[in-house]
């Protein structure tokens, strides 16, 4: 996969522009005259069949940062071969849907959500595609109920922080219990073009921040910021640019000494 070649078709003119950043994104493409598979083996002590399926995709692009294929491993790996629904918001060209259908097996239900109408001719090819803006509460109602529920939500949409928490707050409480939501790319909350910057509470990360802080209240006294979300999130965990949050059942904490 030549990178550097195909940057400019696959980053956002804005993004590549964007002086938001402590670093040029352009920068950091990788060198496509090394090994893709051996960077990301080396690095991250990672050779599972991810990454060969990232490395051999072949026909529809697909285009990740390379410390996020084991941290798909990590979180999605035990929904293999089952009839896992899987939802990814962002299709571009397809390429991710692709991928996904050959991880997760021919019993996954899988579907992708754009805004962008010309996804519409992927539909069909690897996953089931739907048109529409992801901070539509209603168009999300549908693809939910046309899915039968959801155990794996992968947000990879618009990047906008303002997008990222609306179809958050919408689609978490509509998970399956024991289900995983991850946000990736969430770079974007330290840009003000994506509605973020740093240290600002309206990004992501002030979002996430205040999901954990409700994670506590047991501890604290202070006003709870998104209530309806306290009693289902189990667990939050934080990555380079990737949030990831389990949908779980919360109990109040107890404590024992034994023996």
């Amino acid at each position: 996969m030549k990178f550097k070649s195909a940057l400019s078709r696959l980053l956002p003119n804005s993004v590549l522009r964007w002086r938001d950043a402590s670093k040029d994104i352009g920068g950091m493409v990788f060198d496509a005259d090394s090994s893709i598979h051996e960077d990301i083996k080396s690095k991250y002590n990672f050779d599972e069949a991810l990454l060969e399926l990232f490395v051999g995709n072949e026909e529809r692009p697909v285009h990740k940062w390379h410390h996020y294929i084991p941290l798909y491993a990590q979180y999605f790996s035990r929904f293999r071969a089952s009839p896992v629904r899987f939802l990814e918001i962002g299709v571009f060209r397809g390429g991710s849907l692709q991928m996904w259908r050959k991880y997760f097996g021919e019993n996954a239900i899988i579907y992708g959500i754009d805004s962008d109408s010309e996804c519409a001719k992927l539909n069909g090819l690897s996953a089931q595609v739907r048109i529409g803006s992801q901070d539509d509460p209603e168009f999300l109602r549908q693809v939910v109920d046309e899915m039968g529920g959801i155990d794996v939500i992968l947000d990879d949409g618009s990047h906008q922080a303002k997008h990222q928490i609306k179809s958050f707050k919408y689609l978490f409480p509509r998970m399956n219990r024991g289900g995983v939501y991850m946000v990736e790319d969430l770079h974007t909350s330290f840009w003000r073009g994506y509605g973020g910057g740093y240290g600002r509470q309206s990004n992501f990360f002030g979002f996430s921040s205040d999901l954990i802080n409700d994670m506590h209240h047991w501890w604290h006294f202070n006003r709870l910021k998104h209530p309806t979300l306290k009693d289902m999130c189990s667990g939050v965990h934080i990555h380079d640019s990737i949030a990831v949050f389990d949908k779980g059942a919360v109990y109040e904490p107890t404590h024992s000494m034994v023996p």
